[in-house]
């Protein structure tokens, strides 16, 4: 309409009254030709106020809004996860700054020449990211390389290829890396944790991202901080009972262990006995909680809380406690067990040797399964069955470990008729490696049983599962087989007491009976005149040819490990007297050696 009035004007500026018409001088008036040009400038100056008015009041907000889109962000801020420490508070899991790449798909698009250059910076294939760029045509975030060191981030954005940015994020380091994998577990790229106690503390460690709003530039760059609107709150600490040397020293020697056996796997526990805090735990194989890359998943799995196994003889001394408690024997009744086996339905029980007659300590310290036989015949199922289940068998630990397997402890009402024979010995039933730690911790806490638990602090009250007097008068039976004539004298330990069992299991196969591979055991506590802690070292499938007992393949490494235990914690001996005697007797050797070297140099010098 503006043109067609503008062409008016004109054609009376040139005296024209319309198209093709000569204006007439007669009616030519120059006034009407000033009022028609201020009426069109005036309706112009109308039209762009009207239209400032809308823009600017009438739809302000959506052209604010829109404006703000463009240059106004709402951003995350990042917090960092919540560290976690052994008890002496060394960092056992920490989060550290790192930045992660991202792009805007439809910038990058519209510069396809650099898009080799940024495929080159990321190590990827050109084509690759061409192809994941345009299936994110319509989008404006997509990430391009996460969590990486900032100086190489630094490097990748001095290239200033449109579209592309960077934010901060961290990332969770392991510095025992895979002594400690199993229980820690890991993180996942989005920093959330997904195994072991990152995952079952996650909302704990993980603490509250912040918010605030920004304004960025043209290319994404933040140019200014509008307002603070919710401040990140970071993660809490986590303090652990584990102990960073007694753990590095148990899996240092668990992976000794596994080498000179042969074994394909191992698990080792240690407890403090009157809190039920878990000093070590250690399984092999593991991983690399720092680079899991293509790991076996297998290897991720805590065996020391999820894989049940049968205890095999280190059963017997709770079978010997069951049988005390229920007053069918004491601890001088006598067991004939000739001629070394006796049935067991279509098959035998049968002893390493025939060890004729023994009393109930003769029983535990020869490992007898003849014997154990005899004396839960003695028993009634019921009351067998309660006192195991007293000791934590077929129940859950409550460690709160994710995972946590609960083993298998069959009601009476399910057995058969040698069912409970069996299991006077370890068989029929299961449980796992911290299972048997915390049955012998009982024992050793004068029957009271605790809870076992990995934060520093959080102690569940004891429960009296067994008489003090049954529970000191077994430990004490336990100590025969650490001494001469028992069948773990290679776990004993120069100026100390030492209670344990020995355990060779063998292992159930898929036809249904047993092969001719092993599980071997040493569960044990240490010292016997002030109990400080129970140890259990499992070796799965140790090579026949090399030896697979249970007093030459795990007790040699509770042995090793529990000497170092005691001095680190300033444990006192509580066996003077010998470690005296060999102190002597050394020294008196030395003292024999230096004077036939005087003597023999003398001789020298005569001739």
């Amino acid at each position: 309409m503006r043109d067609s009035l503008v062409e008016r004007a004109g054609d009376l500026l040139r005296g024209r009254q319309g198209p093709g018409k000569p204006r007439s001088r007669a009616r030519y008036n120059p006034r009407n030709r000033l009022l028609l040009v201020g009426g069109v400038l005036g309706l112009c100056s109308i039209a762009l106020v009207a239209r400032a008015f809308t823009l600017q009041v009438v739809n302000s907000d959506f052209y604010i809004r829109q404006g703000d889109e463009r240059i106004l962000r709402e951003i995350a801020i990042p917090t960092s996860r919540g560290m976690i420490t052994d008890r002496n508070g060394e960092p056992l899991a920490v989060s550290t700054p790192v930045e992660s790449i991202w792009g805007n798909p439809k910038e990058l698009l519209e510069v396809p020449d650099r898009v080799p250059e940024l495929a080159a910076l990321l190590d990827v294939p050109a084509d690759e990211l061409t192809r994941k760029l345009s299936q994110r045509a319509t989008r404006e975030f997509m990430y391009l390389r996460r969590r990486i060191n900032p100086d190489q981030a630094r490097e990748i954005l001095s290239h200033n290829i449109p579209g592309v940015y960077s934010q901060r994020e961290f990332r969770r380091f392991y510095p025992q890396g895979e002594a400690l994998a199993h229980v820690l577990g890991f993180t996942n790229v989005d920093d959330r944790g997904q195994e072991g106690l990152e995952l079952a503390f996650d909302e704990w460690l993980s603490g509250q991202p912040g918010s605030k709003r920004v304004i960025r530039d043209s290319r994404g760059r933040i140019v200014e901080n509008v307002e603070l609107i919710e401040a990140a709150q970071p993660g809490h600490e986590l303090v652990l009972t584990l102990d960073r040397r007694i753990q590095y020293l148990t899996f240092r020697e668990l992976r000794a262990t596994l080498q000179r056996t042969g074994a394909s796997s191992g698990s080792a526990v240690v407890l403090d006995v009157a809190t039920g805090e878990i000093l070590a735990m250690a399984n092999l194989p593991t991983y690399n909680p720092n680079a899991l890359g293509n790991q076996p998943t297998d290897a991720r799995r805590n065996r020391a809380v999820t894989d049940v196994i049968e205890p095999g003889s280190t059963m017997k001394p709770l079978t010997v406690a069951a049988a005390l408690e229920a007053g069918v024997i004491t601890p001088k009744t006598v067991i004939d067990t000739s001629p070394g086996w006796m049935p067991n339905g279509r098959f035998r029980t049968s002893d390493f040797r025939n060890y004729g007659v023994l009393d109930t300590t003769g029983v535990i310290t020869k490992s007898s399964n003849v014997g154990v036989s005899k004396i839960v015949h003695r028993m009634g199922d019921r009351p067998f069955y309660d006192f195991l289940s007293r000791m934590g068998y077929g129940r859950s630990t409550r460690s709160g470990f994710p995972g946590e397997s609960s083993g298998v402890l069959p009601e009476p009402a399910h057995w058969s008729g040698t069912h409970k024979q069996t299991m006077s010995y370890g068989y029929a039933l299961s449980a796992t490696p911290l299972q048997i730690a915390v049955a012998y911790a009982t024992l050793a806490n004068g029957g009271k049983r605790v809870t076992p638990t990995f934060v520093k602090g959080q102690h569940g009250k004891p429960e009296q599962v067994l008489d003090p007097r049954i529970a000191r008068e077994v430990l004490q039976m336990m100590q025969t087989v650490t001494e001469p004539g028992g069948t773990a004298t290679q776990a004993a330990i120069l100026g100390y007491h030492v209670a344990g069992k020995t355990g060779t299991a063998r292992k159930f196969n898929s036809s249904g009976g047993y092969s001719r591979r092993y599980i071997s055991f040493f569960a044990g506590v240490v010292p016997v005149d002030n109990p400080r802690f129970s140890m259990v070292v499992v070796i799965d499938d140790p090579d026949p040819g090399k030896g697979y007992y249970g007093g030459f393949v795990s007790a040699p490494m509770f042995k090793t490990v529990m000497d170092g235990a005691l001095r680190l914690m300033d444990v006192p001996p509580d066996d003077i007297e010998t470690w005296l005697a060999v102190q002597a007797a050394e020294e008196s050797k030395q003292r024999k050696s230096e004077g036939g070297a005087v003597a023999a140099a003398g001789r020298g010098g005569a001739r």
